[in-house]
C-alpha cells in the first residue's frame, strides 16, 4: 500500500471533505503516515505572506489534530512559496508513496489543466497523484466524493501503452496489490496503417498477457480500436472499475494536455479516480 501519502490543502470546503473523508478511509486500508501540507502563495506581499502563514499554521494545526484524534500520524507543512514548486520539492524531500488531490465539477480538470496549481503540481511531481472527483449533491445541497475511497483499489483499470512507462504503471499497481480483488489490463490500438490494423491486435493481445502475469490476483485483458479515452472511460465503467490508472509523460505534459492528451482527457470526463503515474 502507499504508506505516506501527502495532502495539499487550501482550506477549501472541497478539500475539508476530503479531510473528514477520503483520508481516513485510505488509512483504514494501510496508509500509515499524513503530510498535510498547505503553501502560502509568494505572489502575495511579504507582510501579508508572513501573515497569512502564521494564520494558516494555527488553522492547519487544528485540522492536522483533529485528524491524530482518529489514530492518524500527521505531519502537518505550512510554506510560503510558489506552491506546485513548493508541494512537489516536499513530496520528494520526505519520499512519499503518493499525493491526493481532490477536485470538483465537471470543469476544474478543464482549468486545472490550463496552469493552476494542480496542473502545475501534476507536471512537477515524480510522485504518483491520485486524483478524487467530487461533485454538488443538489438534492442534499453539499458536497458529495463520487467514490468509496476505502475501496478505491479493489478493481483497478490499468492503461499500458507497452513502453517503459508501463513498466512504471505496472510496479505503482504492485503497490496495493494485497487490497485488488481483480485487475483488468487495457491497451488500444491507435496506431498502425488499416492493413496491420489485425496483426497490431494479435500482438499487443499477446503482450498484455505478459503483463497480466506480474499480478498475482485474477486478472482481465482488454484490446481495443479507437479513441484511447473513449475505450479506456468506456472499459471501466463496463468492468465496473474503482480506479483508472494511466501514466502521465514528463515535462511535456502540458503542451500534451493542451493538445488533448490520453491522460488529460480520462482525468478530466472520469467521475472514477484516478491514479497518474510519473514515467521519468
Amino acid at each position: 500500500m502507499f504508506e505516506k501519502v501527502l495532502f495539499p490543502t487550501d482550506f477549501s470546503e472541497v478539500s475539508r471533505h476530503a479531510l473528514k473523508n477520503c483520508i481516513p478511509q485510505l488509512f483504514e486500508v494501510g496508509a500509515k503516515e499524513l503530510y498535510l501540507v498547505h503553501i502560502v502563495d509568494i505572489t502575495a506581499t511579504d507582510i501579508e505572506a508572513i501573515e497569512l502563514m502564521k494564520i494558516d499554521e494555527g488553522e492547519l494545526n487544528r485540522i492536522a489534530e483533529e485528524i491524530r484524534t482518529k489514530g492518524i500520524k500527521v505531519n502537518p507543512i505550512v510554506k510560503i512559496g510558489i506552491p506546485s514548486l513548493e508541494i512537489a520539492e516536499i513530496a520528494q524531500e520526505n519520499n512519499v508513496d503518493l499525493v491526493v488531490m481532490p477536485s470538483k465539477g465537471e470543469n476544474i480538470l478543464r482549468q486545472m489543466f490550463l496552469g493552476s496549481t494542480a496542473s502545475n503540481l501534476v507536471r512537477a511531481t515524480k510522485k504518483p497523484v491520485l486524483v478524487v472527483k467530487y461533485e454538488w449533491d443538489e438534492e442534499k445541497e453539499e458536497i458529495k466524493c463520487l467514490s468509496n475511497c476505502k475501496e478505491i483499489f479493489k478493481r483497478p483499470l490499468i492503461a499500458v501503452d507497452f513502453s517503459k512507462c508501463s513498466e512504471k504503471v505496472i510496479n505503482a499497481v504492485k503497490k496495493f496489490e494485497e487490497l485488488i480483488e481483480e485487475v483488468t489490463l487495457i491497451h488500444v490500438v491507435d496506431y498502425g496503417k488499416h492493413e496491420e490494423l489485425e496483426k497490431n491486435i494479435e500482438t499487443a493481445k499477446v503482450k498484455l498477457r505478459e503483463f497480466a502475469k506480474f499480478f498475482k490476483v485474477s486478472s482481465k485483458t482488454e484490446v481495443l480500436t479507437g479513441i484511447a479515452s473513449h475505450s479506456i472511460l468506456g472499459t471501466a465503467l463496463a468492468k465496473d472499475s474503482s480506479l483508472i490508472v494511466v501514466g502521465k509523460k514528463g515535462r511535456s505534459v502540458i503542451k500534451d494536455l493542451l493538445l488533448g492528451s490520453t491522460a488529460e482527457r480520462v482525468v478530466r470526463d472520469s467521475k472514477l479516480p484516478v491514479l497518474l503515474v510519473p514515467c521519468e
